[in-house]
């Protein structure tokens, strides 16, 4: 026993306190038990069940074949910035430059990291929502930094007020965080509560951090790109990328665009870290944002179809679900149960082989909920609702 004592303490000794903060991903838990299962329906992998479409694909192919494998410059291909600015520009009308404005990254996640690490000091504090996208709070703690919660609540359908950030602000906050269309909620935000937020950064000066990695995802409405609102684009870092709307997930191109004192910054960071994405995969984030409209538009309408099945499905076996407007997932509430969201999601996986996501694992305010993305076939979400359905008829209290 003393030996392990000594062993455990000499362990924590060489363990910096920012990685001894960090709590293990709630999501990759559950990967981990999916994979020692047969006949398993997963809910639970935030990713498109498509293939990324062919003739992507095919110009990476090209680009290996030709011998095209060399680095690129630290910023990524010129052409993919040049495109990636136009389509900022087409989309929603804000002008980025692609000599300085723009850095592309090994998918969103990166550009996350390379944010906080640029503009957080230590002790700074940056207010984002509760529930939020498992990384925010760890980027944040990993530039030694104060993640500092706002709570959404289904009532509002997970959006979050201006006032609510307001009430959180500090003399030590330095940026505000958000993410629409949401993971885990699939909530949105409206252009005038995004307006209320700007004023909000401008008033006190703040950077915004806007992850709109599912942009291209929503139902009904028009997504609004925060950085277009009037005022705020020099305060603004918008990150976005290729991996949801053009099935691209494995591939890892992502960017992010801000001015150049920012993307300056975050590049110098980028240089030592990863000295630039992978060439073949920015060849293939050219070739999507060339010709890949057409696929981006077949699949959110398929992504729409599930997401009305999963919401009333969810809703008639007892799971009160608001509905999403954004990304591709569903956050009903698991009450009726009593159990907490953990609980639920191992005997749903164990009992009957649905893989979910437990609330919990997105921050406090996702106690209580289970995320379950619909980004699988219709005959595999009405499959999973059965079961489920079965699931919820037994432990209903």
């Amino acid at each position: 026993m003393t030996t392990k004592t000594n062993s455990r303490t000499k362990l924590n000794k060489i363990i910096s306190e920012r990685a001894s903060r960090l709590s293990p991903s709630g999501i990759r838990k559950f990967f981990d038990l999916l994979q020692k299962m047969e006949d398993v329906i997963s809910l639970g992998v935030g990713e498109p069940d498509y293939a990324t479409p062919w003739h992507i694909s095919e110009a990476a192919i090209k680009s290996l074949e030709q011998g095209y494998t060399m680095y690129t410059s630290n910023s990524g291909i010129f052409e993919l910035r040049d495109l990636t600015c136009r389509y900022l520009k087409d989309k929603y009308g804000i002008d980025y430059k692609p000599a300085g404005e723009i850095l592309m990254t090994v998918g969103v996640s990166e550009a996350m990291d390379l944010a906080m690490r640029a503009i957080l000091n230590p002790g700074d504090e940056v207010i984002m929502t509760d529930p939020h996208y498992v990384a925010y709070d760890s980027c944040v703690i990993l530039a030694e930094s104060k993640p500092v919660m706002v709570p959404t609540y289904p009532e509002n359908n997970f959006a979050v007020e201006a006032k609510d950030i307001e009430a959180k602000i500090t003399d030590k906050t330095r940026a505000i965080l958000i993410g629409f269309p949401s993971n885990p909620t699939g909530a949105v935000m409206t252009r005038q509560k995004l307006l209320e937020i700007a004023e909000v950064a401008k008033k006190h000066n703040l950077i915004v951090i806007s992850d709109e990695i599912y942009a291209r995802l929503t139902y009904g409405m028009e997504h609004t790109c925060f950085a277009s609102l009037p005022g705020v684009k020099e305060n603004t870092i918008l990150l976005g990328g290729f991996s949801k709307a053009y099935a691209m997930t494995g591939w890892r191109i992502g960017y992010a665009v801000a001015t150049k004192e920012i993307i300056a910054a975050m590049t110098k960071i980028h240089q030592y870290t990863i000295m630039s994405a992978p060439t073949p995969a920015q060849v293939a984030a050219i070739e999507a944002l060339k010709t890949g409209e057409s696929d981006v538009v077949e699949m959110v309408e398929d992504y729409n179809r599930r997401r009305k099945f999963i919401v009333k499905g969810l809703n008639e076996i007892g799971l009160p679900c608001f509905e999403p407007k954004g990304a591709f997932y569903a956050f009903p509430s698991i009450a009726p149960t009593g159990m907490t969201s953990e609980e639920f999601s191992e005997k749903l996986l164990k009992e009957e082989k649905v893989a979910v996501v437990p609330g919990s694992a997105f921050g406090q305010c996702g106690e209580g909920f289970v995320r379950c993305c619909y980004a699988t076939s219709l005959a595999d979400i009405e499959e999973a609702l059965k079961r489920m359905g079965r699931f919820v008829k037994k432990y209903k209290k």
